[in-house]
């Protein structure tokens, strides 16, 4: 069968991840800017390549002094490492995805797996043919070098090490 390339359609999708702040809420932000495809040889994109590149410097927690600091050499060094990125395959096992690959923030790359619900295929009201899905799991953000922390008067963390994933992605076919 022919290779289908994909698209990231970005008006139509999102990345985001929280973050527990204080040990007793949760900070969500996003990434503004960020491309990806995905290469597939089946309809259902079983073992399909992806790759995923987000710019750093377009990180959004809808407070500019925490986005500042996120983007400093505490934690993104965005300076110095402009860009995360993300390598790898999209396996279906039975009725089950999993997005399987290397996952490359501030230079540091570590094999990561998460969870897909995989949405279907249509062809929208202009004739363009979409895929979506929607994309779980979390990273231990210390294992990538982003190890800055505080702690409370009563020993608790400001920021917590399990960042949780979400992404919600539609493609668009471009060949």
């Amino acid at each position: 069968m022919a290779t289908t390339k994909w698209a990231i359609d970005t008006t139509h999708s999102e990345v985001q991840f929280k973050v527990k702040h204080l040990v007793i809420s949760t900070v969500t932000g996003s990434f503004k800017k960020f491309s990806g495809e995905v290469s597939s040889e089946s309809e259902d994109f079983n073992n399909a390549a992806v790759t995923l590149n987000i710019d750093v410097d377009s990180i959004d927690t809808n407070q500019a002094d925490r986005d500042g600091h996120l983007k400093s050499d505490d934690f993104f060094s965005a300076s110095q490492h402009p860009t995360i990125s993300f390598a790898g395959k999209l396996v279906k096992n039975g009725g089950d995805y999993k997005l399987n690959g290397d996952l490359t923030i501030r230079g540091v790359k570590k094999t990561v797996s998460l969870d897909v619900d995989f949405g279907g295929v249509v062809k929208d009201p202009w004739g363009n043919t979409k895929a979506g899905f929607e994309l779980n799991g979390k990273v231990n953000r210390k294992d990538f070098g982003l190890t800055w922390n505080a702690l409370t008067e009563a020993g608790g963390m400001v920021v917590g090490e399990d960042v949780k994933l979400q992404m919600n992605v539609e493609l668009a076919k471009v060949a």
